[in-house]
């Protein structure tokens, strides 16, 4: 295929800017053979290397910052981006310092070295000497209307946003407490499902305070900013955390309609906001109307105490005021506000291209993630009550920088027309009736048969692999037969009534009795699970369908889990024998 001067030019900057090449394949839909091809006999990566290394690590730090989904593997990366950036400072200080004088010279307004040294590193967490300009300055930059909107509520008490999928809200929130904590000295909390969740909110902030004023925040679960106000501190926190107690501040709590317990949670955030000048602010994608939180999102919790105390039923807001942002004066005082994608693209938001992901996701998914509508699961193979069990905190067996020692098996579904081909990595059970771990999930979109089995060996060369599980139906007898040529023991998977039946009978046995688990961050696994339904054949059977067809596909995740679980038999394990892996999370009973 030829491109024009102007698509390799852009390419060119990307490259420049910190991307990967399979990230600008993505973006430009440039082939990467042809990326390689302009990198080697063009010397971009001399041009790269001609750049500071500092200014390309913040570049490539910023770019992931800025995603607001963000697996394992990246936030490992930006973890390791902020100390090479670190390291990186430090050697180009150094590198511009003057001469060391000869001994006892001191010249005329210096402190003497040793001065110099510790104030360098009191700076570290020191925003002492930002006025309240410098940082709103920094803060409205590259906003959109609608979060410009939500820092004039920053001080409601209750703030409730349901939003769409992708519209920058997490990297929001995090510049909005960050913002707010320099100007006003106030403590901020961030409560999340799990550790990979809270742990985007401390980047974000880490990389505001690089980016906007070159100062290094150190701290992990707590970080104490110095600010002209006092010290104002920061608390990152998962859901199973013990350790909670006496925090306060304004709470921040993301995707909350994907949190287990949600009663749980909102006594807890209760508790760390209850006096009256702190905030709560809870904002996510929808799930199902049967998860805890849509009582109080819908406002039914509130007029069902009404309803106790024998006083009137009180109107929620209408739609139109919830697609404005407004408080239910009447009512419990909630802020509420729907930011859907088209709210935010009438608000200046340009990232998306709505036709082409209407071609990407079945009516029924893009009314989900994009136009902030509840998952009816009362017709779905799976209902949230169940999968809701199977959201954890993968840090309690993704230990930081350990990977993962045991035995792994792989599900692949295959990439249709426009849909993305879908890989997971599950740990199985250490013991029978064990749970399965999830630790890998990768959606690949417009990559072609050979690039797909290249991500598969990939995956092999990384774990020890026992099983591969393939969709041989459709595209992916391609990628299956190119797979066996490096794993022979690849296993296909022929759709029909009763194989798709089997998949779907595994499944629920397993998420019906808990015993898989993977992190709170990827809500669209149970969202894809959810869109899974029956219907009748024509011969009076029952077949399960997810909307698929050859230019739309959906719940791809759902069913490369499936392609997985089935490894371990229609049959209910029973006995003590042990399944490859020695490390256990949670064993079923």
């Amino acid at each position: 295929m030829t491109y024009t001067d102007e698509q390799k030019a852009e390419a060119r900057k990307l490259f420049l800017q910190g991307h990967k090449p399979t990230e600008i394949e993505e973006i430009l839909e440039i082939n990467r053979r042809t990326l390689y091809t302009w990198i080697k006999e063009e010397m971009w990566g001399e041009a790269l290397n001609e750049q500071s290394s500092l200014y390309v690590a913040h570049h490539r730090l910023q770019l992931l910052l800025n995603r607001e989904i963000k697996g394992p593997g990246e936030l490992q990366e930006i973890e390791a981006l902020v100390g090479v950036i670190d390291r990186l400072a430090k050697i180009e200080a150094r590198s511009k310092a003057p001469p060391p004088l000869a001994e006892g010279a001191s010249p005329a307004g210096s402190a003497d070295r040793g001065e110099r040294k510790k104030k360098s590193k009191s700076q570290k967490n020191d925003f002492s000497g930002i006025s309240e300009e410098a940082v709103m300055d920094h803060f409205w930059s590259g906003l959109f209307d609608y979060q410009k909107e939500l820092w004039a509520v920053r001080r409601e008490r209750v703030r409730q946003i349901l939003k769409s999928r992708q519209i920058g809200l997490t990297f929001y929130f995090a510049r909005e407490a960050f913002a707010d904590a320099l100007i006003s000295g106030r403590n901020k909390v961030f409560l999340s499902a799990s550790r990979a969740q809270s742990d985007i909110f401390r980047e974000y902030i880490k990389g505001y305070a690089q980016d906007w004023f070159g100062i290094e925040i150190t701290g992990k679960d707590k970080i104490e900013l110095i600010t002209p106000k006092g010290v104002a501190t920061l608390y990152f926190l998962s859901t199973n955390s013990t350790t909670s107690q006496g925090y306060h501040g304004d709470v921040y709590i993301d995707e909350y309609f994907w949190i287990p317990g949600f009663a749980k949670l909102n006594k807890l955030a209760g508790a760390m906001a209850a006096h009256k000048h702190w905030t709560k602010t809870y904002f996510s994608t929808p799930s199902a109307k049967s998860h805890a939180a849509y009582p109080f999102w819908s406002g039914d919790e509130f007029n069902e105490r009404q309803k106790k105390q024998s006083k009137a039923r009180i109107p929620m807001l209408s739609d139109e005021e919830l697609h404005q942002g407004a408080r239910w004066s009447a009512g419990d005082g909630c802020w509420r506000r729907i930011i859907s994608l088209i709210d935010a693209e009438r608000q200046g938001c340009n990232l998306f291209d709505q036709e082409q992901l209407k071609l990407e996701y079945s009516p029924e998914a893009f009314r989900q993630l994009f136009l902030c509508e509840f998952i009816d699961d009362s017709g779905s193979v799976f209902r949230f009550a169940e999968l809701e069990t199977c959201l954890a905190d993968s840090s309690e067996w993704l230990k930081a920088g350990g990977g993962w020692s045991g035995p792994v098996w792989i599900g692949y579904d295959p990439s249709r027309t426009i849909d993305g081909a879908a890989i997971v990595v599950l740990a199985p059970p250490a013991k029978t009736r064990g749970k399965f771990l999830l630790l890998e999930k990768i959606t690949l979109y417009g990559t072609r048969w050979e690039e797909q089995a290249d991500v598969i060996k990939s995956l092999t060369e990384k774990y020890q692999v026992e099983y591969i599980g393939i969709d041989v139906t459709g595209p992916g007898s391609g990628v299956f037969e190119m797979v066996q040529a490096f794993f022979p023991r690849a296993t296909s998977i022929n759709y029909g009534q009763q194989s798709k039946t089997n998949l779907v009978l595994k499944a629920q046995s397993i998420i019906g009795e808990g015993r898989i688990a993977w992190d709170s961050c990827h809500s669209d696994i149970a969202a894809a699970f959810m869109m899974i339904k029956r219907a009748a054949t024509g011969g009076g059977g029952m077949t399960f369908y997810a909307e698929r067809s050859s230019t739309t596909g959906h719940a791809d995740v759902a069913w490369a889990i499936m392609h997985a679980l089935i490894n371990e038999g229609l049959t209910r394990p029973r006995g003590d024998g042990a399944s490859g892996v020695r490390v256990s999370f949670g064993e079923a009973a």
